[in-house]
């Protein structure tokens, strides 16, 4: 089984950029593989940012019988999105498991500390997706900021780090090791594991055949592209 049927609910979390919402949706659609008679939702609680949401995968979730729960007016042009009260159906109803996709930085981990009554002691991952890459979090140091950052506005400890290190079609394998190696040092200083590293399928089955998956740390999960990044 993934990393993400270890718990009933997977939350992920990070800065503007990181994957997040490819994530989530991956995760959906593996849990979903995993135990095809459970009941799946993926909320989408992304207020913050318009684009990459993963409400853009909507109907392909729901076509594997995946529930998506999105804010009010998401891909519109409307500017501040509301959050459904159907976000709450995965602590409602014992049958759903399920993951939430949350905005970027500090901002969109504020909606978490709205919740963390519900939250307390309830079977969940806080994952932080860190894609080295991108502006604050490119070193050591910045991650760590950001995880410090992020667990103050979610009112919650990060169970852990995901390798997400990328350039969209750009990415080559030296750049996801170097991630890899970059977010270890990040969890020097933080004391938070590096739990997964995701690849899109094409790069891990080239580095499969390469021989250099067993360069990278924690779970290693081949991700299907399910968002448009042609906006």
């Amino acid at each position: 089984m993934s990393i993400f049927s270890e718990k009933r609910l997977n939350i992920f979390i990070g800065a503007y950029g990181s994957g997040k919402s490819e994530i989530s949706v991956n995760a959906a659609r593996i849990m979903k593989e995993e135990k095809p008679e459970q009941k799946v939702l993926l909320a989408d609680l992304d207020i913050v940012n318009p684009f990459y949401r993963s409400a853009d995968a909507a109907r392909r979730l729901e076509n594997l019988n995946i529930r998506v729960i999105c804010p009010s007016y998401a891909n519109s042009n409307v500017d501040v999105p509301a959050l459904s009260g159907e976000m709450y159906a995965i602590f409602d109803d014992d049958n759903y498991v399920g993951v939430y996709d949350i905005g970027g930085e500090d901002l969109g981990a504020n909606v978490l500390g709205t919740l963390t009554g519900r939250l307390k002691g309830f079977s969940s991952n806080l994952f932080m997706v860190v894609n080295t890459l991108r502006p604050f979090t490119s070193t050591p140091e910045q991650i760590a900021e950001m995880t410090a950052l992020l667990e103050s506005s979610a009112k919650m400890k990060i169970s852990g780090y995901i390798n997400n290190t990328n350039l969209l079609s750009e990415t080559t394998p030296d750049s996801i090791i170097d991630g890899d190696a970059m977010i270890l040092e990040a969890s020097k200083l933080t004391g938070c594991p590096l739990l997964a590293t995701t690849i899109m399928a094409d790069l891990y089955d080239e580095m499969e055949q390469k021989n250099m998956l067993s360069n990278l740390h924690g779970e290693l999960v081949r991700l299907n592209q399910s968002i448009r990044y042609d906006y």
